[in-house]
């Protein structure tokens, strides 16, 4: 039987992508229930390979004993784009399928604070221009109070 390909999904954090990675199915059952490729090797192994503009880089195989997990490729440059295909295999069987490559940015650390910053800078602004007009009205140069004739007082 021939395993494969895996479900992948890809989620960009600051430098580093998430990849989730749902194991195929298998299409064998026992007593009417369709059994999962652990209930039926037990332990399995995955590798990623990661593909940017400076090649494809396989990354050390791992092994698994979950139907669906996690795992995060960090030290990644920031906003650049990188492509995960992944390739599950078992100890008793080596034909596999690779999942289709999905690709994902990776996010820069600096994304995280910009609203804030944007924030913080427009209420300095917003004060700096307040504390100047206040400077120009107690100096006089705008919205003079203008003085009334001594005969209108």
């Amino acid at each position: 039987a021939i395993l494969g390909p895996p479900e992948v999904n890809l989620t960009s954090c600051p430098n580093c992508i998430n990849v989730t990675i749902k194991l195929p199915s298998s299409h064998y059952r026992a007593q009417g229930k369709l059994l999962s490729l652990i209930d039926i090797y037990g332990d399995l192994y995955y590798d990623i390979t990661l593909k940017s503009q400076d090649g494809e880089h396989k990354r050390p195989q791992q092994k698994t004993t979950k139907e669906v997990f996690s795992t995060v490729i960090e030290e990644l440059y920031p906003s650049r784009e990188y492509c995960v295909s992944v390739l599950v295999t078992a100890s008793l069987n080596t034909h596999s399928l690779p999942s289709p490559w999905k690709c994902a940015t990776a996010a820069s650390e600096a994304r995280r604070g910009y609203h804030e910053a944007a924030l913080a800078g427009a209420v300095c602004v917003a004060l700096i221009i307040a504390a100047v007009l206040k400077c120009l009205h107690a100096a006089g140069f705008i919205l003079q109070k203008i003085a009334l004739p001594q005969t209108l007082v």
